[in-house]
């Protein structure tokens, strides 16, 4: 039995058309899964940096939980944190957040890469992982930070708290858009 060519594995079916919608096709996939490790990437990055420089991280975020500096709005409706103890927790879970985002768009990525010559069912079962990822990013990054760190604890008021608000924001948008393009488009 003779093997396929080249141009009929890329889906060239005697019309030019046919192998250029089948590369575009399968460059659109891995431009997805580019994306999803870029998620998965950046957070462990964001991890390591908060390993390396743990003490600062756990100063920085007790800083922002405590209320400290906060002069625009002094009171709040709510409360103030400040337990180190509270503090190390909250920072345990953004790293194990961080880590979990990393790990889960790094399997994203190399599911959708592997599946990327599959069928459309393949490879949207392939991009689970991926979308786990952004998910726990929006949740880290919209939820925790911009939730309960701008709003809740008021952290825009000082300027460590107004910088990890921006990257939070920054983050969060890149990845619910990476969320929805990987998710919902055609492919």
């Amino acid at each position: 039995m003779k093997a396929p060519s080249p141009l009929a594995s890329a889906g060239y079916r005697g019309d030019i058309r046919g192998a250029a919608k089948s590369g575009g096709k399968r460059m659109l996939r891995l431009i997805k899964a580019l994306l999803v490790l870029f998620i998965g990437l950046h957070a462990l990055i964001y991890a390591l940096q908060n390993l390396a420089n743990i003490t600062q991280a756990h100063a920085a975020l007790g800083y922002v939980l405590s209320g400290v500096d906060h002069q625009v709005y002094p009171r709040t409706l709510f409360f103030n944190l400040s337990d180190p103890a509270v503090h190390w927790a909250a920072l345990a879970l953004v790293i194990a957040g961080e880590v979990a985002i990393g790990f889960f768009g790094f399997k994203g990525a190399w599911d959708m890469v592997a599946a990327r010559g599959g069928t459309k069912e393949e490879f949207h079962r392939a991009k689970r992982a991926g979308v786990w990822a952004a998910a726990i990013a929006l949740l880290i990054w919209f939820g925790f930070f911009m939730t309960f760190g701008a709003a809740f604890f008021q952290m825009w008021q000082t300027e460590v708290g107004a910088g990890s608000l921006e990257g939070a924001f920054f983050y969060a948008m890149a990845s619910a858009i990476t969320m929805l393009f990987v998710s919902l488009t055609d492919d």
